[in-house]
């Protein structure tokens, strides 16, 4: 059986610890390319939760959209009103813990505090249901005393539980799409320095 041919687009080594500069080199721009292909994926993915409604009065695309809508109009920034069309996008994927999908694509781009926002969300949002289905409402409580309490506070009482709205200002997708660009187009500084934790 004969080896494969090093491919002068591929890397070389077949353990990581065999790797040379020579195999970043090749690494390195490809990663790039697919860095910059975030924004298409992600309006991609955004565009599988219209139609899915899972029970609720709007589906899970129209839920995003209004949120988004609602913190456009309440002046919010670019980042912020990104965060909220992404909070909900991890729920085709991972439906048991979704905030920390939409978290994972923002952390490199935005602030900590909208990180943490969209990471918190969901416990958050439980406030508002959760005694209905034998949980505790007040589990977020367990966050009373982290400087970002109110904010993600604030987030699910203004934009996330008033998004469920079948005559509710929405707007479409590509109104959205150029901010989506510009807040995916390139890692913030403050978010790399800083982390998000």
């Amino acid at each position: 059986m004969s080896a494969e041919p090093t491919l002068p687009d591929r890397a070389s080594f077949h353990q990581m610890k065999d790797c040379t500069k020579e195999d970043w080199m090749i690494i390195a721009p490809q990663h790039a390319k697919l860095s910059s292909g975030l924004p298409d994926r992600t309006l991609a993915h955004l565009k599988l939760l219209d139609g899915d409604y899972g029970g609720f009065a709007v589906d899970r695309l129209t839920h995003s959209l209004q949120t988004a809508t609602l913190a456009l109009r309440d002046g919010r920034d670019e980042d912020y009103v990104v965060s909220a069309l992404l909070h909900d996008i991890g729920d085709t994927l991972a439906p048991n813990n979704h905030p920390e999908i939409g978290a994972a694509i923002l952390k490199p781009y935005v602030r900590p505090e909208l990180h943490w926002i969209v990471k918190h969300h969901g416990i958050f949002q439980g406030y508002y249901f959760w005694h209905h289905i034998g949980m505790d409402r007040d589990a977020r409580e367990a966050y009373r005393d982290h400087p970002w309490f109110d904010a993600c506070a604030e987030f699910c009482e203004l934009y996330d539980q008033a998004a469920f709205e079948p005559q509710g200002e929405t707007l479409p997708l590509e109104e959205f799409e150029p901010m989506l660009r510009r807040v995916l187009d390139a890692p913030s500084a403050m978010a790399m320095a800083s982390g998000s934790e």
